[in-house]
């Protein structure tokens, strides 16, 4: 990536000679050209929020700022970023969307994500560290920067405006208020569950902001939980991509004596999935990691995974998490055990699991969802 400081070679997480989708975007080069440009002063405390793969803090790692990230794999990849630019090990901070933010913000650079809640929620935690003399800027793609967006900094920071946009890349401006009003923050959000989906029926589901269908269960999710497999007691049981863990908790509603892992790269997901286990007040053994997939499990020593895979990347449709899902399940199950995958038809999940497996079997399937199973052989 070419910055006004330098060339800088980056990557994602984890690296992956294959993968042609670079770690930036017009969006970042756009926001370190105008920082540069204004000679924007950058002496003071410099937050990134929402930092994809690091390209932003390796950028501007001379000026020791504060990233903030919902991903595990990217503070990971920002950690491999800062490492191949020579940066010396501390200049950046690296928090998560669960940490505690810095006491004052004097630069407030925002990558708008996905999620307009997942914006709303660390707005809302940023704001009190923000004052009158923040330099706020956001940026991201023209098709990923909607009114709503510009709606949410004006209702939460103070008046905002965008630029014109550059190679389909936008920047927003703005001007916190010296005294705002601002609301509450609804983050996270509970609700019960609907009947007729198993042992979670009725039961309390939590969700932090960002997390897939944060306001309600998702069809696929139903449709999942509608058939999910009968677990003999004492199985260990990996939810994968758990989400806001209402599979796994389903699971150990219906036998409390299983072991179960809830694992996530997204730490909203994971303190999702723990507060609605504990919301629950399910009495068996439960393990909630944040990580890259099954990394550190240990070969063998799963009797049952189960997953409803994502296949977009940020804006990217992508199926390599989905392939680095199976194959690592096909590593950490013991023989005879079983990975459970709901998705779309049109994904084909059959023919990667009889790539990885040598097998694969339709379970239940209806116009738009199917449940499969491999079985580790």
């Amino acid at each position: 990536m070419t910055t006004p400081w330098g060339e800088l070679a980056l990557a994602r997480f984890p690296e992956d000679p294959r993968e042609r989708l670079r770690a930036w975007d017009a969006s970042d080069e756009y926001l370190l050209r105008h920082l540069a440009a204004e000679k924007v002063p950058l002496s003071g405390t410099v937050v990134v929020l929402g930092d994809r793969w690091g390209a932003l803090v390796t950028a501007l790692a001379a000026h020791r700022p504060v990233q903030i990230t919902d991903s595990f794999l990217a503070q990971e990849a920002t950690r491999a970023n800062l490492a191949r630019a020579g940066v010396e090990a501390g200049a950046v901070r690296l928090l998560t969307t669960q940490d505690p933010p810095p006491d004052r913000i004097d630069v407030l650079l925002v990558r708008v994500p996905k999620s307009l809640a997942l914006l709303e929620d660390q707005l809302l935690r940023l704001a009190p560290a923000v004052h009158e003399g923040t330099v706020v800027v956001g940026t991201g793609m023209v098709k990923e920067i909607h009114t709503s967006t510009l709606q949410l900094f004006e209702r939460i920071l103070g008046p905002t405006r965008t630029s014109l946009a550059e190679r389909k890349a936008r920047l927003i401006f703005c001007t916190p208020d010296a005294s705002p009003e601002r609301p509450a923050n609804p983050w996270p959000f509970s609700y019960a569950l609907p009947d007729g989906i198993g042992p979670v029926s009725g039961r309390t589901v939590v969700n932090h902001a960002g997390v897939f269908c944060a306001d309600r269960l998702d069809i696929g999710t139903r449709f999942f939980l509608q058939h999910l497999p009968a677990v003999p007691g004492g199985r260990r049981v990996v939810d994968l991509g758990c989400g806001n863990g209402v599979v796994g908790t389903a699971v150990a509603v219906a036998e409390p004596s299983a072991e179960v892992l809830f694992v996530d790269e997204s730490f909203q997901a994971v303190a999702s999935a723990e507060a609605t286990y504990k919301a629950n007040g399910v009495p068996g053994h439960a393990e909630f990691r944040v990580g890259d997939g099954l990394a550190g499990v240990p070969d063998g020593s799963v009797d049952l995974v189960l997953s409803n895979p994502p296949f977009h990347s940020h804006q990217a449709t992508t199926d390599q998490t989905a392939w680095r899902m199976f194959t690592g399940a096909r590593r950490v199950l013991r023989p005879g055990g079983e990975m459970w995958v709901v998705g779309n038809r049109h994904l084909g999940y059959h023919v990667k699991l009889r790539q990885v497996f040598g097998n694969s079997q339709l379970v239940a399937g209806d116009p738009k969802f199917v449940v499969l199973k491999a079985v580790r052989k």
